[in-house]
């Protein structure tokens, strides 16, 4: 048997406190749930389309700070959809937000203490292959963590392997299924490599040069943490970009967020359509 580590006497104690996050979305009216979603900015919408059981500010949940960020309501919605009972957030916690890596994944771990077993991660992203363009949908085929931060990092938590291995973290058979649902719906998915960096600060000409050398096909962020937790506790993810922006290194200008945000919004009814049509099958 592993012994535990004693954890420093200022670390959270994650699992208590996701646990006590769990109880206070049942108390809420939450059951347990399938699947969890992370909505990412200007993506948020599709909450809105759960048959809520129960609808709780971020703040309201022991563990969970409020959400700053731009384009993100804050809140945790449990209910119905396709289906499938989900917990979805909308919005997410981000590390240019002040937030370390451990908080940012603290939403997975509220996921896993209400019973979810797949987790639907989703962000907006811009593009550096030149390929893709601007109002598409992404299906993320692996990941790059370059925020310097890891969900990971800390005492061990005795819920899943200490030495999490992320070989192949998007679940093929989900991969399949986003495939096929976009098929079916007459959409074009493209696919790639999704980095991640702190922020706020967006990329410079250099970075993005290097960043497309080490093999990424698009830049956040976000997500990074999230998966990793996921793998982390066992669940199989599926990862969705909206490309909301090119960041091409040689381009005359970057996007704002502004930008972003309605480039998003934009591209979210295509994202709820994709995201309904794959859900049945999570």
């Amino acid at each position: 048997m592993r012994r535990m580590q004693h954890a420093p006497r200022d670390a959270p104690d994650w699992p208590q406190l996701a646990t006590r996050a769990a109880e206070s979305l049942r108390a809420a009216g939450a059951q347990s749930v399938d699947v969890g979603i992370v909505l990412g900015s200007g993506l948020g919408p599709l909450a809105d389309e759960v048959d809520a059981r129960c609808s709780v500010p971020f703040s309201e949940l022991p563990g969970m700070p409020a959400s700053t960020a731009p384009g993100h309501a804050g809140r945790v919605v449990c209910g119905g959809l396709s289906g499938r009972e989900v917990i979805a957030f909308q919005g997410r916690l981000h590390g240019y937000e002040g937030f370390d890596a451990p908080t940012c994944a603290f939403p997975v771990r509220v996921m896993h203490a209400l019973g979810a077993h797949a987790l639907l991660v989703s962000n907006a992203c811009g593009g550096l292959d030149p390929h893709l363009r601007a109002g598409e949908l992404l299906l993320q085929l692996d990941l790059i963590n370059a925020t310097g931060d890891g969900a990971l990092i800390g005492p061990d938590d005795g819920l899943g392997e200490r030495f999490t291995v992320m070989f192949d973290c998007f679940d093929a058979h989900y991969l399949e299924l986003a495939r096929a649902a976009a098929r079916r719906l007459g959409q074009r998915l493209s696919e790639g490599v999704y980095l991640a960096i702190r922020g706020p600060a967006y990329a410079t000409r250099a970075e993005l040069r290097a960043y497309r050398t080490l093999g990424a096909d698009a830049i956040g962020m976000s997500t990074v943490h999230e998966v990793a937790m996921a793998r982390h506790l066992g669940l199989r993810v599926l990862g969705l970009s909206g490309v909301t922006d090119m960041a091409l290194p040689d381009a005359n200008e970057h996007a704002h967020g502004d930008d972003v945000l309605r480039m998003a919004e934009r591209l979210g009814e295509r994202f709820r359509a994709l995201v309904r049509e794959v859900l049945p099958g999570l």
